[in-house]
């Protein structure tokens, strides 16, 4: 769900009309805050709420209360004087001076930016300006988490247009749905992590918008449902992943062992004769490594869904065209298959199956060259209108598109997925959901929710960091990441 600013304001007067009781509401936003806090940082550290005079700084205050009980060190930083605040704000001073406060913790540093909310407008003034410039020092110069919530102050919720001074946030924890200025191109470093906090009074009330989701664990833990206790590895999916040729096989063993760990029934990885040896001596034990002539081979096995491009080289290119042309399975198209492609992009009108492509921004701008004036969400919308296929373009916000359906961001990962062999983990992983029945679409959304997810997961429990995470990191950590699917994480 998205929603402007002011659709935003509507909705909350419904819900007070109806007489919801904001004290609730706050309560359960803070809540969720502290919770989305705790996940991505597990063990308790120092909190340091800067907060503002409204209802932005009591849902910071209501989430230092609930940090407070979780063994937290909490150190308040009003922005005004106590006479200035809002009565629901003073109230949950109140309460968060009767609750336990820790005295030795020092790390984790995170600071809530609870300054402003999507009521505010125009340039920031003091004190508020000054509030600002101090959170962005201590992430600067104190290597403090910033939370924003709802937010970062300085940043137009309709545009995200940032201002002269605006919060840089590491996670944004928007209440309710996600505001549209959120996601725009140029909010990215200002918004950080996404996660959208849904309050059951307000998203009820929410008309959605069928242009545009953000994909949520609420909305895609469905697409999984639990296994059936007869279920068996025919059940599961037949994938083919046509991947590696000498020098780069590591991409074909990355790709084949991602779609194990996301759950295909049976997985055979196609490479050249001369590379079949190193790869089966490297591969993970229930990987079917096998040797072939031509890419085309691939076509006469039993496969429900194939998967090209990793690592596979550009030789062959008419082969990759006539594979792609006449495969009638489900088939992800990614890395050296998206170079081929680039130079018979028509071929895609008459695919004898559905087709997913997985370009980075580089390979976007080989495949369709309008897409370097374009912004990320126009990209996929002219792609999608031109070309009967599914679009997943990646990136710190990647997007998935399909002609008909709700354009979907992913919000979930970190910087430290910009590292090689990413790409083929995220190839493995979307080959094995539609082998289990998703569609393209859907594998889309879910697999590009788990690798992100489970990149976090690899800082969060693993102990990695942004600069030591690898794609084998991502790929121990897919586990968690459905795990995390379907409990609800943010």
């Amino acid at each position: 769900m998205i929603a402007t600013c002011a659709e935003m304001k509507a909705i909350e007067a419904r819900a007070f009309a109806d007489g919801v009781d904001a004290h609730d509401l706050m309560e359960e936003a803070g809540e969720k805050i502290a919770r989305a806090v705790r996940q991505f940082f597990p063990d308790p550290g120092r909190c340091i709420a800067v907060f503002g005079k409204g209802h932005n700084g009591g849902d910071a205050l209501v989430a230092s209360r609930h940090l407070a009980l979780a063994g937290w060190k909490i150190e308040l930083r009003p922005a005004f004087a106590a006479s200035e605040w809002a009565e629901l704000t003073a109230r949950n001073h109140e309460r968060l001076a009767a609750a336990p406060n820790a005295q030795n913790h020092a790390r984790p540093l995170i600071v809530l930016d609870g300054l402003l909310g999507i009521g505010a407008g125009g340039p920031l003034r003091e004190p508020i300006l000054g509030a600002v410039r101090e959170i962005n020092r201590l992430r600067r110069e104190n290597s403090a988490h910033i939370f924003a919530i709802d937010l970062p102050t300085g940043l137009d919720g309709d545009s995200g247009a940032p201002g002269p001074d605006t919060v840089i946030a590491d996670f944004t924890l928007t209440i309710g749905c996600a505001k549209a200025g959120l996601l725009a191109d140029g909010a990215t470093n200002f918004v950080g992590r996404l996660a959208v906090l849904p309050l059951d009074e307000l998203t009820k009330r929410f008309t959605p918008n069928s242009g545009a989701e953000v994909a949520t664990s609420a909305n895609l833990a469905a697409l999984l449902p639990r296994r059936r206790f007869d279920l068996h590895k025919g059940d599961c999916g037949r994938v083919g992943i046509l991947a590696g040729s000498p020098g780069f096989t590591g991409a074909a063993i990355m790709a084949a062992e991602a779609c194990v760990h996301a759950g295909a029934g049976l997985v055979t990885l196609y490479v050249s004769r001369e590379a079949q040896p190193l790869v089966a001596a490297r591969t993970a034990p229930e990987i079917m490594v096998k040797a072939i002539d031509s890419h085309l081979e691939i076509l006469d096995a039993n496969h429900h869904v194939l998967a090209i491009g990793p690592g596979l080289g550009t030789e062959q290119r008419a082969e990759i065209l006539e594979l792609i042309a006449s495969a009638p399975q489900p088939l992800i198209v990614d890395a050296d298959a998206l170079t081929v492609l680039a130079t018979h992009l028509q071929s895609l009108e008459v695919c004898a199956g559905p087709r997913l492509l997985t370009p980075h921004p580089g390979e976007m701008a080989r495949l369709f060259p309008e897409s370097k004036t374009l912004s990320r969400p126009a990209t996929v919308a002219q792609f999608n209108a031109r070309f009967p296929a599914t679009l997943l373009l990646k990136g710190a916000r990647t997007l998935i598109g399909q002609r008909a359906l709700p354009l979907s961001y992913n919000p979930t990962g970190t910087p430290g997925m910009a590292s090689g062999g990413m790409g083929d983990v995220l190839t493995g992983v979307l080959a094995a959901l539609a082998a289990q029945g998703l569609a393209l679409y859907d594998s889309a959304r879910v697999g590009a929710w788990l690798c992100g997810r489970a990149a976090e997961c690899a800082i969060t429990r693993g102990g990695e960091s942004e600069e030591s995470l690898s794609a084998t990191h991502v790929i121990a950590n897919l586990g968690a990441a459905f795990r995390d699917l379907r409990d609800g994480a943010f």
